[in-house]
């Protein structure tokens, strides 16, 4: 293989793994979001990293804590879901637009809401890790309506599987075996 084409696969593999790494980074917010998993959410930002909520501006290392606090207050059971992602990369520095979709059931678990935005962050590769440097986000769409799983009241088939909100959730364990685990 001559050095040109050798040169190319190897900038095409590096644009390919820095995607990935930011993807990466992005969810992991929001896994540490539903688990409160604080450590998977500040590890996504770096030390001097912002987090814009609203008209407030939170450090990336007091996310972590705010977020779980916000989540608990409000809701039994939340659930973030990245969808929708691009990602522009200029060297060490990147800006990453990830469409969100918010899943709660409320306290109380008679009513469940969903909202849906936007994350809208600048990255950068910092000695060859990246993180968030800033955080800006949206909510464009929010709804309410009737809970269903967490009130009891189960569907047709249940007995599903149900998460938890720390490292007791199955998703941490390892290896994975059918035993164990709260049911609906």
């Amino acid at each position: 293989m001559d050095e040109d084409r050798f040169a190319a696969l190897e900038r095409e593999l590096r644009a390919l793994k820095d995607r990935q790494e930011i993807l990466d980074c992005i969810v992991s917010t929001s896994r540490g979001n539903d688990r409160f998993d604080k450590d998977l959410i500040t590890g996504s930002y770096h030390p001097d990293g912002q987090h814009e909520l609203g008209r407030q501006i939170i450090s990336g290392q007091d996310y972590g804590d705010h977020a779980n606090h916000a989540h608990g207050a409000i809701s039994e059971v939340n659930l973030h879901n990245v969808t929708m992602h691009s990602c522009e990369i200029d060297g060490d520095v990147a800006h990453a637009e990830s469409y969100v979709i918010g899943l709660f059931a409320d306290k109380g678990a008679a009513t469940s809401r969903m909202l849906a935005g936007r994350y809208i962050d600048r990255l950068e590769r910092r000695d060859g890790i990246w993180r968030i440097a800033l955080r800006r986000a949206t909510v464009e769409v929010a709804m309410e309506g009737k809970a269903i799983l967490p009130n009891g009241n189960g569907v047709v088939g249940s007995g599903y599987l149900k998460g938890s909100r720390d490292r007791s959730d199955p998703s941490y364990q390892r290896p994975l075996t059918a035993e164990g685990g709260e049911r609906w």
